[in-house]
């Protein structure tokens, strides 16, 4: 496409004395042929602004990876509140309004309407443009999530913004687009800014012949009217709402949402929009329906799920040919019973419910994770910053054995969020829910000393079946937000889960579906609170497997300044169940987790050891002197594993927790990984006075092939001849000038002119190796300071 593009010098007074910014420069000439949102504003806007602008922590809502989201544009009001006293309004893009009248209804402002007269297009698209043109390189700090940043609402509250702070343009504290990308933002700006066709939104929303035959398939399957098939999907919606399904029959790399409609298959879906999955649809008649994915697919809500005829036959065989606990009937939506999935959903079989969960167990810990709450310090500072999952085989699951147990438990295993998002403040701090865990935790160990009273071996761990299965699962916290990887990644972590039926459903229902990140204060409180109670239930269950006098010791280690814990004599408050394994060594921890990972999982799925991070017991690897070959890179990194060093305290008191790292020159696994570091808490027991807990001198590294989470923090960028002097950096940093000169040599600042080429080749990368869960990176939390000294 021609541009005819002229800068044009203009002199304006300011108005009323108040520093007010210009207006973006104008264009001598808008060229005729109209520009295409889908063939050139969309590749732009994924490139450069969608990295901080999707999902609940977009600033200002303002949403960029869809031509609604841009139409909808931005708002005053913001998602996250940690003291909203009554909960908000949901304004979840396609969900909560359908037109452009109905978000502005809602408060929401365009970003793209250029109410100017002149020469010059003055959206507050192009007023922010403008000014990182003008402005391209400020100095200073950048927190794309900080509560002080502007949400203009129209041209003179931008004008009067960047008046302000003319370094505040976008992209925000990032270099500017292109020249010939700003062009094409402004061009299509000038010309009205349009979206696609309806022929183009066809092509958008609607499935390709394999794709519709997949559809027609599952929805009839989903839809039926006998009541076992629609307990059945009703189960399997709740679970599956925040996936992003793909059928792999289809052969095709599209997503779709499973999602409630008014209208049955063959007609437009017309989603119902509840707060909750389990939320009362208010009709009667509703349908499941499929609806195409078409904004663009960003990497920290990307949660896929696989639908093809074996995993139709697997529902089939776990729902609908197993025989149920009483004759199936359709529940009633009610609205605290429909929160509580042990008494809904009674009548299905408990084993065939594990199960599912078992064979969707790392989905499941995403969505924890991943799903609610992207800015997730709410949810995330329950938990360490590294553990390992482990999974109770059904088989030994007392309450999976015992069905009547959970049915008899079911008030017991009420959760905070029935009470919905606008939980009263005077039950911010209530014990109600805490004593019901209680009790309920008190009958769960009676059963299983009635009815396993010699304990388990390791084969009551759930070993998986095959390499599709992850029976271990690795949880990284990076302070707000986390990442799952299946398998044992890093060294043996100082605290482990074992995680059980009753566990893992009441943690999907408080922490996921019935988890509302709209919200008031006591809503989110009392989700946390009951959290610890989950947390510490994983943790017995592992405990329950060690030698009984070492339980407490090993609990207190892991509670350090909890005076409850330090409080603890009973062994039996611990745990009172006894273990049948055996041990051999004194760190019963380490030989257990290493005979469940070599002896009872390897051989079932494939799933052993990191070889780079787990130490084993094997005496310290020496530091290679050459780094020719992969192993001498490999050994490097294993060598490195002092906890709190210089290296580690310098990027964490910069809030840094992930690094990801390009070594040009090297075809290996280690042309890019990632440096994950894992912060020492003395414990994680309380939602308050985190910093107090944090233990520097403790904290350590992983290094770990590949990118580990959604939110890198810097990149560090060098020649594969100059894997000596990282290794150096790592092993050796202090705050000297050389140290940090030489960090700041591999490291990009936000503001350089590599920045984009960096983030260009490390977000390729992750698409080349894994196309079906690749997704966009977030760069909300990329190291704030941005420094032209090193222009």
């Amino acid at each position: 496409m021609t541009r005819h593009l002229m800068a044009i010098t203009t002199v304006l007074l300011l108005l009323s004395g108040c520093s007010r910014a210009l207006p973006p420069t104008p264009l001598v000439q808008v060229p005729a042929e109209p520009v295409s949102f889908l063939d050139d504003v969309k590749p732009v806007l994924d490139a450069r602004c969608v990295v901080c602008h999707s999902c609940y922590n977009a600033a200002c809502q303002l949403k960029l990876g869809s031509y609604e989201g841009v139409d909808r544009g931005g708002s005053k009001d913001g998602v996250y509140s940690s003291d909203r006293l009554t909960d908000q309004a949901p304004s979840r893009l396609f969900f909560d309004a359908k037109t452009t009248e109905q978000w502005r209804q809602m408060g929401f402002h365009s970003v793209t309407d250029n109410p100017g007269q002149g020469l010059a297009n003055e959206s507050i698209m192009a007023y922010f443009l403008d000014a990182k043109r003008r402005n391209p390189v400020p100095e200073g700090r950048y927190h794309a999530e900080a509560t002080d940043l502007t949400c203009a609402a129209d041209s003179d509250e931008a004008r009067s913004f960047l008046g302000k702070h003319p370094g505040r343009g976008m992209p925000f504290g990032f270099p500017p687009v292109a020249d010939a990308d700003h062009d094409t933002l402004a061009i299509w700006l000038e010309q009205g800014a349009a979206g696609p066709s309806v022929t183009e939104r066809a092509r958008l929303t609607m499935p390709s012949a394999a794709g519709a035959a997949e559809i027609a398939k599952w929805e009839a399957f989903l839809n039926r009217d006998d009541p076992k098939y629609a307990m059945t999907a009703r189960y399997l919606y709740e679970h599956f709402f925040l996936a992003h399904i793909r059928f792999a029959d289809s052969g095709e790399n599209v997503f779709y949402r499973l999602v409630r409609s008014t209208l049955p298959s063959g007609s437009p879906v017309d989603i119902i929009a509840t707060r909750r999955p389990y939320d009362d649809p208010g009709t009667d008649r509703f349908y499941y329906r499929f609806e195409k994915v078409h904004s663009t697919i960003v990497l920290k809500t990307h949660m896929v799920v696989d639908f093809d005829d074996r995993r139709l036959a697997r529902y089939r065989n776990l729902f609908i040919e197993t025989e149920w606990l009483e004759t199936p009937n359709v529940m009633p939506y009610e609205d605290r019973e429909s929160a509580n999935p042990f008494l809904i959903y009674a009548q299905i079989p408990p084993r065939s419910r594990y199960q599912f969960l078992l064979d969707h167990s790392e989905y499941i810990i995403q969505t924890f994770m991943q799903g609610p709450v992207c800015k997730g310090q709410i949810a995330l500072n329950v938990i360490n910053d590294h553990f390992w999952a482990l999974f109770l085989d059904p088989d030994a699951d007392q309450a999976v054995q015992n069905p009547e147990f959970l049915t008899e438990q079911a008030d017991n295993l009420r959760l905070p969020t029935e009470r919905g998002s606008d939980m009263s403040l005077f039950k911010a701090f209530s014990n109600e829910y805490r004593n019901r865990y209680t009790s309920f935790y008190r009958a769960k160990t009676q059963l299983y000393m009635d009815n396993a009273p010699e304990g388990f071996d390791i084969d009551a761990i759930w070993r998986g079946n095959s390499a599709d299965d992850a029976p271990v699962l690795t949880i990284y916290r990076h302070f707000d937000s986390a990442s799952v990887i299946k398998g044992a990644v890093g060294d043996l972590p100082r605290t482990l889960w074992v995680i059980d039926y009753s566990q893992f459903e009441r943690i999907y229902y408080a922490l996921v579906a019935g988890f509302d990140v709209y919200g008031n204060v006591s809503h989110q409180a009392n989700v946390r609170r009951y959290m610890d109670f989950l947390r510490i239930e994983g943790e017995l269950n592992f405990l329950s497997f060690l030698p009984r006098e070492r339980r407490v010791p090993i609990l207190q280690s892991w509670y350090i300044g909890d005076k409850a814990a330090e409080d603890i004599e009973d062994q039996d408050v611990v745990s009172a169940r006894p273990t049948r394994v055996a041990f051999t060594s004194n760190e019963p921890k380490r030989e257990f987790v290493e005979r469940v990972i070599s002896n009872h999982i390897l051989p079932a799925t494939g799933s052993g050891f990191d070889p780079v991070n787990y130490h084993g017991t094997d005496e310290q690897t020496p530091m290679p002197k050459t780094f020719d070959s992969q192993e001498d890179i490999l050994n490097g990194f294993r060598a490195l594993n002092a906890p709190g060093t210089g290296f580690i305290r310098h990027v964490t008191s910069t809030e840094v927790n992930v690094l990801y790292v390009r070594v040009r020159g090297d075809e290996g696994p280690f042309r890019f990984f990632s440096i994950v570091i894992n912060r020492w808490h003395d414990n994680v027991n309380s939602l308050f006075g985190e910093q107090k807990r944090l233990n520097p001198a403790k904290d350590t590294i992983d290094f770990v092939p590949g990118s580990v989470g959604a939110y890198p923090n810097y990149f560090l960028v060098l020649d594969k001849s100059e894997l000596p002097e990282l290794i150096d950096l790592l092993q050796n940093f202090d705050e000297s000038p050389g140290y940090k000169a030489k960090l700041d040599k591999f490291g990009i600042n936000r503001m350089e002119p590599e920045f984009w080429p960096a983030y260009d080749w490390f977000q390729q990368q992750l698409n080349e190796s894994d196309p079906v869960r690749a997704g966009l990176y977030d760069l909300n939390r990329y190291y704030s300071e941005a420094r032209i000294d090193l222009q």
